[in-house]
């Protein structure tokens, strides 16, 4: 039998080598008047962003460019919304990293309302329903990493006290446009984080308590894009390799708006918000710790637990050996992401000033939405060995 499961909404999606040219019609199609953040400078550098200001030129746009540095703060969101109030924009476009299309989310969440982001924010404030309209939002990535394009939220930092989201299906972008022609100004560093996070959330997801066929058919031809492609990526940029950590990418937002995510994301959220460490090094620098705990934990307290034989699939796919045995298949999976790890030169915990004596604020921080849909309950212990595995 097939368990109930439900799909939440998706944007309309465009993905391949040179989508970028339907974004300027698919633009028009809402308007002349349009609002575009992206990063600081990565696409606004690029040879992509001249031709893309000409095609809407030509299509009689006109447009403003807020441009976000580093992780979106509420204060940021609030400030932007403030000074473009009064202007009546058509559509938002995002353009760039996970930062950026966060940002992009929030912005066009609340352009029409014109309230503080804060009153939304989960666990912050007093966290009202958000009753929109939206202005129509459209996602073009620029990183492998987030899958932001893909989900309903928009994480929001606060350097020091919290990493939270701003989340509601009226904030799904309306397109996604993932051209994978786009990631070729990523630096090999940005590369190894935002691969990390993706391969993180396709297996989050396919363990999650809350996956289902479907998620998981998506999460597995995404973690085996990933597998095939990221420490090529790394070291040698291809179109192919590209096409395959755009399309993981993807799949990895996909799934995660559906079933949730895991122990990892639990505790990158603290670990973001209270130290200086980026969301794709965290996820990166603990997925092998957290993978062997999970499957101790399991193999101790739970050993019918169905995420077991699926973290042995996987190892079973990455070792090309179909009758390993579960046991020996998970170790495979383990070790490979611990190889992972020392090839993409992921820092420890340690490098990012983070030490034994953190780790009670940073467990006790880290029981959020992410670690509910964890495959097993970890205790504080078990949530403190993998902090250490990584110190």
């Amino acid at each position: 039998m097939i368990t109930a499961f439900s799909i939440a909404r998706l944007p309309r999606i465009e993905f391949g080598s040179g989508v970028l040219q339907k974004l300027p019609d698919i633009a028009a199609a809402y308007g002349r008047q349009l609002l575009v953040v992206t990063g600081a400078r990565s696409f606004l550098e690029s040879s992509h962003a001249p031709w893309l200001f000409d095609a809407l030129r030509q299509r009689d746009c006109r447009w403003e460019i807020v441009k976000i540095a580093g992780e979106p703060a509420p204060a940021l969101i609030d400030a932007t919304i403030a000074a473009l109030r009064g202007d009546d924009f058509d559509a938002v476009i995002g353009i760039g990293g996970g930062s950026a299309l966060d940002a992009a989310k929030a912005i066009a969440g609340l352009l029409k309302p014109g309230n503080s982001v804060l009153d939304h924010l989960e666990g912050v404030g007093p966290e009202l329903p958000y009753k929109g309209p939206a202005t129509p939002f459209i996602a073009v990535p620029t990183t492998a990493g987030t899958g932001s394009e893909a989900t309903k939220n928009a994480v929001l930092s606060l350097d020091g006290q919290f990493k939270k989201s701003f989340r509601d299906d009226k904030l799904v972008a309306a397109w996604a446009i993932v051209d994978p022609d786009l990631i070729d100004t990523c630096p090999p560093h940005l590369i190894a984080a935002d691969g990390m996070d993706a391969f993180t959330q396709l297996m989050e997801s396919f363990v999650s308590i809350r996956s289902n066929p479907l998620t998981d058919a998506l999460a597995r031809s995404g973690i085996m894009a990933v597998k095939d492609s990221l420490l090529s990526l790394y070291t040698e940029q291809s179109a192919e390799a590209r096409e395959k950590m755009a399309y993981a990418s993807l799949m990895s937002g996909i799934c995660l708006a559906q079933t949730g995510l895991g122990s990892v994301h639990g505790l990158a959220a603290p670990l973001g918000a209270f130290f200086p460490i980026p969301h794709g090094v965290a996820c990166g620098t603990l997925v092998a710790a957290a993978t062997a705990v999970n499957i101790a934990a399991m193999e101790a307290r739970e050993p019918d637990n169905p995420a077991l034989p699926k973290y042995a699939e996987i190892g079973r796919r990455f070792a090309m050996q179909k009758g390993l045995s579960g046991k020996d298949a998970r170790g495979f999976l383990v070790a490979t992401l611990q190889q992972w790890q020392e090839k993409l030169a992921l820092p420890r915990l340690a490098a990012c000033r983070i030490a034994s004596a953190d780790f009670p604020r940073i467990v006790a921080n880290s029981r959020g939405s992410s670690m509910k849909t964890n495959p097993i309950m970890l205790t504080d212990a078990e949530i403190s060995g993998i902090l250490a595995a990584r110190l």
